[in-house]
């Protein structure tokens, strides 16, 4: 299943949707988990309206030229059906960020949801109301309030790594999403007791929470001070990048294990690696211990890359 995922993915870069704003989404809906009676070709109808909704709505104020849409992946993986049109499964969101004069994208969001449940009839409109987010059945809500809620977060992300503090109006947004989510028996990811610590909820909170409001120094300074600098000062570039993830530790020592920095740290480690792996001895070792600690599925990864 896993590599079928992969390929589905490496699939889905080929094309891209012509019509976009400032988002360049790409959506697959994958069904193979679903029983054979069902009728397929309903689920390439929400493929293309999901594809649609994306880029066809506007997200900002701000004018985008083509260079700059941010590219982001949509992997919906359905896996059962609760009831008749009412489906579950798990959503993979990916994002990047394009590093200063380099081909080089930077991942900027790399995360599975796996409560994603909703109601889907074939034909049905997806809607959206910023003043409505539980519309009139939360069932079928629910699929386009996580789908808005990932957006703002994409762009929250994105806005945050090239201003200091630029993505606070749309983490605000997806805070009213929270505050607002449809809410039915079966809906799940939008309340705090749900799961320790690992949600929708609790991604939110960690962001507009003024005690981690360090995090989002840190990403202006990883990608801003950090990343974009690497073409024309790598040594300065790298220690810039360095001190933002001392910052990290710092946020990390204060409160372990908190959502934004597993958040950050998924599908981090080989860039993390690479950044450092012309870095003195010392400075290895002390990256390693510091990566070790915020990503403890990797830690030995990092020692055996670093040393």
């Amino acid at each position: 299943m896993h590599k079928l995922l992969v390929l589905v993915w490496m699939v889905m870069s080929v094309a891209l949707p012509a019509a976009a704003q400032e988002v360049t989404a790409r959506v697959k809906v994958m069904d193979n988990q679903l029983p054979t009676t069902i009728d397929k070709k309903i689920f390439r109808t929400l493929e293309t309206s999901l594809t649609n909704f994306i880029n066809k709505r506007k997200w900002t104020n701000d004018s985008y030229k083509l260079n700059e849409k941010i590219e982001c992946q949509f992997l919906l993986n359905l896996k059962s059906v609760i009831e008749q049109n009412v489906y579950e499964g798990t959503l993979m969101i990916q994002s990047a960020r394009p590093v200063y004069q380099s081909t080089y994208q930077s991942p900027i969001v790399n995360y599975q949801d796996v409560n994603v449940v909703f109601k889907y009839v074939e034909g049905q409109p997806l809607e959206f109301n910023e003043n409505r987010v539980s519309g009139s059945d939360p069932l079928v809500s629910n699929l386009t309030a996580v789908m808005v809620y990932y957006v703002y977060v994409i762009l929250g992300y994105d806005y945050d790594s090239f201003s200091l503090r630029g993505g606070d109006e749309f983490f605000q947004k997806a805070l009213n999403i929270v505050n607002n989510a449809p809410d039915a028996s079966k809906i799940t990811g939008w309340r705090s007791f749900e799961d320790i610590n690992r949600n929708r909820y609790w991604l939110t909170e960690n962001l507009i929470n003024n005690r981690y409001a360090l995090i989002h120094d840190f990403y202006y300074n990883y990608y801003r001070k950090g990343l974009d600098r690497m073409y024309e000062d790598e040594a300065t570039a790298r220690e810039e990048i360095f001190n933002a993830l001392l910052q990290l530790e710092n946020i990390n020592k204060e409160t372990p294990n908190l959502m934004i920095i597993q958040f950050f740290m998924l599908g981090k480690s080989g860039e993390l690696i690479g950044i450092f792996k012309k870095a003195s001895p010392q400075l290895r070792q002390r990256v390693a211990e510091i990566l070790g600690k915020l990503d403890v599925s990797n830690a030995n990864k990092y020692k055996q890359e670093l040393k």
